[in-house]
């Protein structure tokens, strides 16, 4: 999978580097992206995400089965695409 959040759908943007003599080159503004485990409570499972560090905000804030959802609802994520880990 490429550097998307699975579950806030954040992916790099493009921008300029502008230097001191304002002269412009493209770049990438990369998301702050980390793979974390989870227990998924409902499932009885652990699972793998690749999250920003928004998607674990959100993740503390509504639960971790309240963002699946909305998160597939909007479709950020797939259910395939979430890793069971055991």
């Amino acid at each position: 999978m490429s550097k998307i959040c699975q579950i806030t759908g954040k992916k790099a943007m493009v921008g300029n580097n502008v230097s001191h003599s304002k002269r412009r080159t493209k770049r990438t503004f990369d998301v702050n992206l980390f793979n974390k485990k989870f227990y998924y409570v409902e499932e009885e499972c652990w699972i793998s995400l690749k999250i920003s560090a928004a998607g674990l905000r959100m993740i503390n804030k509504v639960g971790l089965d309240a963002a699946i959802k909305n998160a597939v609802a909007k479709g950020f994520c797939d259910w395939k695409d979430i890793k069971v880990i055991g």
